[in-house]
């Protein structure tokens, strides 16, 4: 059945390519963006998007375009489903062509994603009146095996949104769960900012594990690489998170319990629960240091966390370590680059001006 909500769907990736051939499949007007000309040929040739795996079917797009002018016009979501790296830029390009009344959500924001949009979106003096809003995680599990083609590998039983300002979160999640009911407000943006497990689960085995990626042996990540030690190590960096949510007044599941909400798996370890995980079957390890799990999940998850700490005066040492020893491995700067407050215009915010911005907008 068609329904009346028109989607633009920003960024032709796995998650993009996903999410759009399911959103179409459901009966929703959907509209494609993407900056790869080849991935938007091979869509456009074939009308839409083929889907496997946890949703099957065809879904047929209104278009898919290079044009984020023409994907944008009209919508109702502006949903940016690309990494958490690629949001400035896309912010930049959003900025002349966002209308008034439109919701731009984040899926996912990381860590302070809506916080680096807005300031781009303000540093490019777009004068409409949107409501900014980051889900903590994406809602599937899924690969891309070319374009044109999804297989979702898995759908999550919970997804988490909060909207900027927070008085808008309950109109975004309204929204939002006319396609996905398992869709949780959010109490203001922070909750899924610290509810980003990617900077829990990524960046720490990545970095633990760097002797296995730069080997010759082809790994599985999750069963070879969180390994038991890692796996307690991973535990105890998670409960910096925990505590520097509670410094916020946010209260968060612990990583074991989030993968029990989110993927039904309720085991007593890390290790455990990840290699009991089927929507983990068949991920490799990577081989390359440089990949989205450090050159992402740092500067935009673990950086931004870490700054946070600091402004509330809570400690995150493990976090510290594995953020600088990733900037010492692959030779780059996440602290000069990354969502600091500095970057994210807070730099000169007390606790309680930062608070006060996060619910109602104003500075």
């Amino acid at each position: 059945m068609d329904t009346a909500t028109k989607w633009a769907i920003i960024g032709g990736g796995n998650g993009g390519q996903s999410l759009a051939g399911h959103l179409s499949i459901m009966g929703f007007s959907v509209r494609l963006y993407d900056i790869f000309e080849k991935t938007i040929a091979a869509i456009s040739e074939q009308g839409g998007i083929h889907v496997e795996g946890a949703v099957q079917g065809f879904g047929k797009l209104d278009l898919a375009t290079t044009d984020i002018n023409k994907a944008v016009d009209g919508a109702d979501i502006v949903m940016v489903v690309a990494p958490a790296t690629a949001h400035r830029s896309i912010a930049e390009a959003c900025a002349p062509v966002l209308s008034d009344g439109q919701i731009v959500i984040l899926h996912p924001g990381a860590t302070c994603g809506t916080l680096e949009f807005r300031q781009v979106l303000e540093d490019n003096r777009c004068s409409a009146q949107v409501t900014l809003a980051e889900t903590n995680t994406l809602v599937y599990a899924c690969r891309s095996p070319k374009p044109g083609h999804a297989n979702i590998i898995g759908i999550k039983k919970d997804l988490l949104v909060a909207a900027m300002p927070a008085r808008d979160t309950a109109q975004v999640a309204a929204l939002f769960r006319e396609a996905f009911p398992q869709v949780v407000a959010g109490k203001n943006v922070l909750e899924p900012s610290f509810g980003n497990a990617n900077a829990v689960v990524h960046p720490a085995p990545s970095i633990l594990n760097t002797s296995l990626i730069e080997s010759q042996h082809q790994w599985s990540y999750y069963y070879d690489g969180i390994t038991p030690s890692i796996g307690a190590f991973v535990e105890k960096l998670d409960m910096e998170r925990i505590d520097l949510a509670k410094a916020y007044g946010i209260q968060l599941l612990p990583i074991l319990e989030w993968y029990r909400v989110a993927y039904g798996v309720d085991k007593p370890t890390l290790t455990e629960t990840v290699r009991s995980n089927p929507a983990y079957n068949g991920i490799a390890g990577q081989k390359d240091l440089k990949t989205r799990y450090i050159l992402e999940d740092i500067p935009t998850g673990l950086v931004p966390m870490i700054e946070l700490a600091k402004l509330a005066g809570t400690q995150t040492p493990r976090m510290e370590l594995i953020a600088r020893l990733g900037c010492y491995l692959v030779e780059e700067d996440f602290f000069a680059k990354g969502r600091t407050l500095k970057n994210l215009g807070l730099e000169h915010m007390s606790k309680k001006q930062f608070m006060d911005y996060i619910e109602t907008g104003n500075r």
